[in-house]
């Protein structure tokens, strides 16, 4: 059995993200990204496994919304169906390790088949696998971690935007890397002094059924999502993502005393979907809270920068989310970020 981790290295991880971010706001994308015309594949497909997936919804979004064939889908699913590489793929695969398993098997499997046409990479390791395989490589500047995602997750984020921006949304780098280092700025004063939400945590673990479920929409899916791994991963309490309207299908049972349910979004009235949530799931005495710049009506908040775009609302919304997951294994008796049975690297199949 792997051996623990100190919750020191989980809570050095958190607070180096802003060092992180501006790592990442110095280093120099690849001169081949710009010979990358989107409109020239007759597919792009965004592939990675847990939060490195999760961490291209935003990409997937603006790729779509340009009518970019995109599709977004975990290695093991791929893996399971090779076929949906084509010839003519683009192929960007984020790791940060650059060594999980199911990743490595489909690019091996794929080397006997069909080949895509371009493999971009994001990892943080350029020695690793991934980065070997690829024909263009971004690296994250995020650095080693003890545990749980956090730097390498903030840090992707970061370089899909930089990525997207050099390939898609016309944004000039010196823009995209200004931005991350005005998030970094303004994650190392909320970092600074961590209103850890222990009142929340201990209110919600001591109900008879403690439940939780994060739903987002848009880009804020994509902290849902990979809020619940980690908290999972973190605390030990068991959480599911939700991409918006989907909880209506079934997880609404789940409302009621003891639930506890994280909204990510905007905040705005003008979201249908989670302005409804948030008023049925008050209605069945469930706890809602908001992260975002603003509150849906009749929830707690976790406020994040208000102006700000959507990057910096996700970037802040998972340093909520992390402080959650301190805060609830605190309340459990549980060492925050500490891996029993996994381990850093999930490279098994």
């Amino acid at each position: 059995m792997t051996k623990p981790v100190s919750t020191v290295g989980y809570l050095a991880d958190i607070d180096a993200q802003p060092d992180a971010l501006l790592r990442q706001a110095d280093g120099t994308l690849p001169a081949a990204l710009a010979g990358i015309d989107l409109t020239g594949y007759d597919r792009i497909v965004l592939t990675g496994m847990g939060s490195s997936l999760y961490s291209f919804v935003p990409v997937e979004r603006a790729l779509a919304a340009g009518g970019l064939p995109v599709w977004r889908i975990d290695s093991g699913q791929l893996l399971d169906t090779p076929e949906r590489i084509t010839a003519n793929t683009l192929l960007w695969a984020t790791s940060q390790s650059g060594r999980s398993g199911e990743l490595l098997a489909l690019l091996e499997r794929l080397e006997g088949v069909s080949r895509p046409r371009t493999v971009l990479a994001t990892t943080d390791d350029p020695t690793s696998p991934l980065a070997r395989a690829a024909d263009v490589l971004i690296e994250l500047h995020s650095g080693p971690e003890a545990t749980v995602s956090t730097k390498s997750y903030v840090n992707t984020l970061a370089a899909h935007r930089r990525v997207l921006a050099a390939l898609h949304s016309g944004e000039k780098d010196e823009e995209a890397t200004a931005g991350l280092r005005r998030t970094a700025g303004e994650l190392r004063a909320l970092l600074g002094d961590p209103p850890l939400p222990t009142g929340l945590a201990e209110q919600a673990l001591t109900a008879a059924h403690p439940r939780f479920a994060y739903v987002g929409t848009g880009p804020d899916a994509a902290t849902a999502l990979t809020g619940a791994l980690i908290t999972k991963e973190a605390s030990r309490v068991a959480a599911e993502g939700y991409v918006g309207g989907a909880f209506r299908h079934g997880p609404l049972e789940l409302a009621g005393p003891g639930l506890t349910v994280l909204l990510f979004g905007t905040g705005d009235e003008s979201d249908a979907t989670l302005s409804a949530l948030a008023r049925d799931l008050t209605a069945s005495g469930s706890a809602v809270v908001t992260v975002g710049p603003r509150a849906y009506p009749g929830t707690e908040h976790f406020a994040t920068p208000a102006g700000g775009d959507a990057f910096e609302r996700l970037v802040f919304g998972m340093a909520h989310v992390q402080q959650l997951t301190v805060a609830l294994a605190r309340a459990a008796g549980q060492t925050p970020g500490e891996f029993r049975f996994g381990r850093k690297i999930t490279d098994t199949l």
